[in-house]
């Protein structure tokens, strides 16, 4: 993980809230962003970038930038249980990224970052057969984000940048080997603050 783009800001200022960060500004143009403000996904540095409305617009389109920045979608989705199960991941607090080369990534937050392992791309796709939602994903910028921890039953389609907040509480609230006790009491209320749009 780098130091630099919007992830980084996101999870510092997600870890510290003491600290008062400058302002944030769009990572293309350097104009001042809005709290709310829009994210582009950075394909060959992997990571969200900010932008200004501007800026934005300019890659609203499907291939827009040459494919080198992809404007994150705000999409946030609801879905019944999926059996995640049969992608092999063996943990219960996870996100699943389609990329566009038809990979898939598995990743899950731990006190350092965001782990990551590669999915069976055939698993996947009988998943995806299983759940239409899947389907209508947008590769590398929405994710299937699961949380099933302590008997929790949390399965959103979200755009990545979601994602990277909480890996974000996770870090933040993270404390000695086991996690201690605000982790999970925090990352339940992130599930719970979770807000379905179109």
């Amino acid at each position: 993980m780098t130091t630099e783009g919007a992830l980084a800001r996101l999870i510092r200022s997600s870890a510290d809230h003491t600290v008062a960060d400058k302002a944030e500004v769009c990572d293309l143009c350097a104009a001042p962003v809005a709290d709310e403000h829009a994210h582009l996904y950075d394909t060959g540095q992997a990571e969200v970038r900010c932008a200004c409305g501007p800026c934005s617009v300019l890659f609203a389109g499907a291939g827009a930038g040459d494919g080198h920045y992809r404007l994150v979608p705000r999409r946030r989705m609801r879905l019944p249980r999926v059996d995640t199960a049969v992608l092999g991941v063996p943990v219960g607090l996870v996100f699943f990224v389609p990329r566009t080369d038809g990979t898939v990534t598995a990743q899950g937050p731990s006190p350092a970052g965001a782990m990551r392992w590669e999915v069976d791309a055939a698993a996947w796709q009988r998943l995806a057969g299983t759940c239409q939602q899947l389907a209508t994903m947008e590769p590398d910028v929405e994710a299937l984000l699961v949380n099933t921890v302590h008997g929790l039953d949390h399965h959103w389609i979200v755009p990545i940048d979601d994602c990277y907040r909480m890996v974000a509480v996770v870090r933040r609230e993270w404390r000695g080997l086991s996690g201690g006790g605000h982790v999970w009491p925090a990352v339940e209320q992130f599930f719970e603050d979770l807000t379905e749009r179109p």
